[in-house]
């Protein structure tokens, strides 16, 4: 079994930034992948970037690559998102999810992860 605590989102204005962060607890050892989802009121949830946790390599969608930056601690057990130059339309509630099931990191679909913390709200305003 494994936890996830997100924490770090917030009101911020358009062009600002934000650091989101998951805590891990339980079989930390057994994530293969880790992956920031959002999901908007009305839209289907979308992986915004992922780490493989064994090697960080990382991986991101075209909607946020250049701005948004996923980071591991290891020894805390702790991921993070670093969003920068936020639009309206980043506005969502944000999840951290994990994946024992596969290495396949580059795999964005939501039924791809097994774990997944209860969300945090991100909302960008102008």
């Amino acid at each position: 079994q494994v936890q996830l605590v997100e924490s770090g989102g917030g009101s911020v204005q358009a062009g600002g930034s934000l650091r989101l962060s998951c805590a891990a607890s339980g079989y930390t050892y057994t994530m293969y992948c880790i992956r920031w989802f959002r999901q908007a009121p009305g839209k289907e949830r979308e992986g915004v970037a992922g780490i493989y946790t064994g090697i960080s390599k990382t991986y991101y969608a075209d909607s946020v690559k250049g701005r948004f930056t996923i980071s591991q601690d290891n020894a805390k057990n702790r991921m993070y998102l670093q969003m920068n130059s936020l639009k309206l339309d980043d506005t969502a509630m944000y999840y951290c999810a994990a994946s024992t099931l596969s290495a396949r990191c580059e795999d964005a679909r939501p039924e791809q992860y097994n774990y997944w913390g209860q969300g945090t709200q991100v909302t960008v305003s102008s």
